[in-house]
């Protein structure tokens, strides 16, 4: 009881009729650039899961880093 070709190809042009072309373009560029936010920030959660628990200083080198402060 899947959507065939015919019934996908009627309901992108409800979609068209409803929203208009322009409207549709920018939705479109709106998601785009949502999925790659969301694709850079799972890459970034990833690499952040893969640095050591200590971090890239040990705690000496946090305790210089403060008195330089």
């Amino acid at each position: 009881m899947g959507l065939s070709v015919p019934h996908l190809l009627v309901v992108l042009a409800i979609v068209v009729l409803v929203f208009g072309t322009k409207h549709l373009k920018t939705v479109g560029a709106d998601l785009g650039d949502a999925i790659k936010g969301f694709r850079r920030a799972v890459k970034d959660a990833e690499t952040d899961q893969a640095e050591p628990a200590g971090g890239l200083l040990s705690s000496a080198g946090a305790e210089e880093r403060e008195s330089v402060r």
